[in-house]
């Protein structure tokens, strides 16, 4: 289908798209600048270590932007959600390294003041008994994924049965938080201060996500996460195919799934999402409407001088149509067709089984939209109007991986640390 032609807004535009559909935005007075960026965030550590070449690395306070919700009774407030905190891929086979395995994993309130994201208060996340969490890996059987966190001498971490690698974000009306999570995967609603109320995953007797999800591969799971407009239900969508029934019997599936969970009855369904290509993954759904939603495809590259520009493309997709591939016995390979997960079925197969995906509709081209954004993890979505939404990016706390060691993290295009940034684009046609 024919992509919608887009516009960046300025801030006069955004103002009166935002004005010319009232009876759908909750902000008709806002507006917007191009690009807003976190305020002189500060320093979280200086760490030094054998996985630092014994070379100083600053760690910021970032990570902000894994999602994106907006206040609906302020339009200048926005919620960030960092992620497990800053980590990189370890020397050892399935290892990550945790320069500050003490990291809790939080929401940042934000408001926005000009060009600039200003840090209100961070909500770090709790358990029930309002023990901070962290972002280790979960033990096998509790969510674990086979991941081996390592510190920053290289000695193996304990995993922590509360770990959480926060990846979705939604706000609830009650002033609450929905977040879904890479490890488990899991479901976790925390108050209006952080602390957890429940705790939803494929592992509880009954009323949990289905079985089959935990196969999801690793450091890939729930990754982005919706509510419907009646407040109702929540979507979420895994980052990459599940590794069912193993990760070499899918190393060519296109097949992501959609789960949707009745917060009432608990009641779940399953769909399937193609992806273009095997080589990229999702970041992020957010609801337009009960049936419809903006999903954020992307490679994992960074806009680089004197290469390809890099793949982030918005899908407006509808569930109207397509399959509920639930299994009723909830076992632990889900629903098989022929023999075969969905997984493993190709395009045509899916066809040939009578699969119905969800119907997709490109709606924009990030970089055609944004010729030079630089950032390589665009994750957060919100939509602010029928022609507005928000972009968050995850800047991996000024930190990433070069050789197995942690070296700072900067970004090609522009020779800088990579920090978070909010960027508002405009579309030409509204999505509903």
């Amino acid at each position: 289908m024919k992509p919608f032609l887009l516009t960046l807004c300025s801030l006069t535009a955004a103002a009166a798209a935002l004005s010319s559909c009232q009876d759908h935005d909750p902000f008709p007075a806002a507006s917007y600048p191009l690009r807003a960026t976190a305020a002189s965030p500060r320093m979280l550590a200086t760490v030094q270590g054998e996985l630092t070449d014994n070379l100083p690395v600053r760690v910021m306070q970032g990570g902000y932007g894994s999602a994106l919700a907006a206040d609906p009774a302020d339009p200048t407030i926005f919620y960030l959600l960092t992620d497990r905190g800053p980590n990189v891929d370890g020397p050892l086979k399935d290892s990550k390294v945790f320069p500050l395995p003490g990291f809790t994993p939080q929401i940042g309130r934000f408001r926005l003041e000009g060009d600039s994201l200003r840090l209100l208060e961070s909500l770090p996340l709790r358990d029930d008994a309002g023990r901070p969490l962290t972002g280790l890996p979960n033990p096998d059987g509790q969510g674990g994924t086979g991941e081996v966190a390592l510190g920053l001498d290289g000695n193996v971490l304990s995993p922590d049965p509360n770990g959480i690698d926060s990846e979705g974000l939604v706000r609830m009306r009650d002033g609450s938080f929905w977040i879904s999570d890479e490890y488990g995967p899991h479901l976790l609603h925390v108050d209006a201060s952080g602390r957890t109320l429940a705790r939803i995953n494929p592992f509880q007797a009954t009323g949990g996500l289905p079985r089959v999800l935990a196969t999801r591969r690793p450091n890939r799971g729930m990754e982005g996460l919706a509510l419907t407009p009646d407040g109702r239900t929540l979507v979420g969508i895994m980052q990459s195919p599940l590794y069912n029934p193993g990760k070499d019997a899918v190393a060519n599936s296109q097949v992501l799934r959609i789960v949707t969970y009745d917060l009432a009855t608990a009641a779940t369904r399953q769909y399937v999402y193609l992806l273009d290509s095997k080589s990229l993954r999702v970041s992020e759904i957010a609801a337009i409407t009960a049936t419809t939603f903006l999903v954020l495809e992307r490679d994992e590259d960074p806009l680089t001088p004197g290469k390809k520009p890099p793949v982030k493309l918005l899908y407006k997709i509808d569930l109207a149509d397509a399959t509920d591939i639930s299994d009723p016995d909830n076992s632990p390979s889900g629903r098989l067709y022929g023999g075969k997960t969905p997984e493993q079925l190709s395009p045509a197969e899916l066809t040939a089984a009578g699969l119905r995906p969800v119907r997709k509709q490109l709606t924009l081209n990030l970089l055609q939209a944004v010729p030079t954004y630089p950032h390589d993890k665009a994750e957060g979505l919100a939509i602010l109007s029928p022609t507005l939404i928000a972009l968050s990016n995850d800047d991996d706390f000024g930190v990433t991986e070069a050789k197995g060691k942690l070296v700072p993290k900067s970004l090609p295009a522009t020779g800088q640390t990579d920090y978070n940034s909010v960027y508002f684009i405009r579309l030409s046609q509204p999505l509903r």
